[in-house]
């Protein structure tokens, strides 16, 4: 189950990709298949009306965040009690020492030859938990921002297909943050399923919480994810800074289609600042993970020619909107692009 899963997650990602990369080739002879792409792929303001047959409101992009809040909960608690119920006991001192170890410098990441599979397996599994920790943290903000500061235009809408593509995004993404672990997992929340009906509950173990070895998981982590997690931050806190500008340029507008230039934070530098941030935060997946992990670098690739598309076509549509639009402004990469 497990390569099973694996593989059918790289070849989704392949495919979702591919489209966008070739549409994104800059040659007049294939044209036709990036306004093709675009026409999925455009909403909110820079989809004409004229497209509207196969469209939903704009505001169901709420739908994805509650669907990764739960599935992205989901997936942490299974993986955490998993790891919990797996990992052998730990006395408080010799936690307190591996602390000690990793703060000193004294880490086990350089002594290969004197590391067992077990540890650097839930090294590993540890790296999954953190992941959903910080999927968690993503798309419960984007729930809170689609509930208290977007305020989409009535007349706000996208394709039909683009919705879909945010559904199988949201049921994707944190999947593929866990996947290499998902068959053990199953495989354990299974065997508890099947012993809970056995036995039934009275003559289950109860068992008490060891709050030191349930928090062991984050121990685990070695320097790198904890880079990762600050770059992660580093675009999650200006993601939300943008989002709260864009909101605040509808405040008490909600009846009112008409648009104005965004300004602050990265606005400073690009039309799409707040695609060039979720960048950020999906770059900082990659390096929790180490680098190592393709089906994470897959999503961070389709992440990012999902928001190159998009921001491309978001600054053509100022630069014609406006003429009194900021000429220094990029796309999406600051000096770049």
């Amino acid at each position: 189950m497990e390569l099973g899963l694996v593989t059918l997650l790289r070849a989704a990602w392949v495919a979702a990709i591919l489209p966008v990369v070739i549409a994104l080739i800059p040659s007049s002879k294939i044209s036709f298949f990036l306004q093709f792409v675009l026409g999925f792929a455009k909403r909110g303001k820079i989809m004409q009306s004229s497209s509207n047959k196969f469209s939903v409101p704009q505001k169901l992009f709420i739908h994805f965040y509650i669907l990764a809040s739960v599935w992205t909960t989901l997936l942490l608690v299974a993986t955490w009690i998993y790891a919990y119920s797996t990992m052998p006991k730990i006395s408080e001192p010799l936690l307190f020492s591996s602390i000690a170890s990793h703060l000193t410098g004294g880490s086990r990441i350089f002594s290969l030859h004197s590391s067992h599979t077990s540890k650097e397996h839930r090294s590993r599994i540890a790296v999954s938990i953190f992941l959903l920790l910080l999927m968690e943290a993503q798309v419960l903000r984007r729930l809170f921002e689609s509930i208290y500061v977007f305020k989409y235009s009535p007349s706000a809408r996208m394709h039909i297909l683009g919705y879909l593509t945010g559904l199988f995004f949201y049921t994707a993404a944190p999947i593929s943050l866990c996947c290499n672990h998902a068959a053990e997992v199953y495989k354990f929340w299974l065997s508890l399923i099947q012993e809970f009906i056995v036995k039934g509950k009275d003559r289950m173990l109860a068992t008490e919480v060891d709050w030191w070895r349930f928090l062991n998981p984050l121990i685990q982590l070695r320097w790198y994810s904890w880079i990762g997690a600050a770059i992660f931050f580093w675009g999650w806190i200006h993601q939300q800074r943008c989002h709260t500008i864009l909101g605040s340029l509808r405040e008490n507008r909600e009846d009112n289609d008409e648009y104005v230039v965004p300004h602050g934070d990265w606005f400073q530098y690009v039309s799409s600042p707040h695609y060039l941030a979720e960048i950020v935060v999906y770059s900082g997946f990659v390096v929790v993970s180490g680098c190592s992990d393709l089906t994470i670098w897959l999503l961070w690739g389709f992440t990012v020619a999902n928001l190159v598309l998009a921001a491309a076509e978001t600054h053509r549509w100022y630069l014609h909107k406006f003429d009194n639009y900021p000429r220094n402004r990029f796309a999406i990469f600051p000096f770049v692009y």
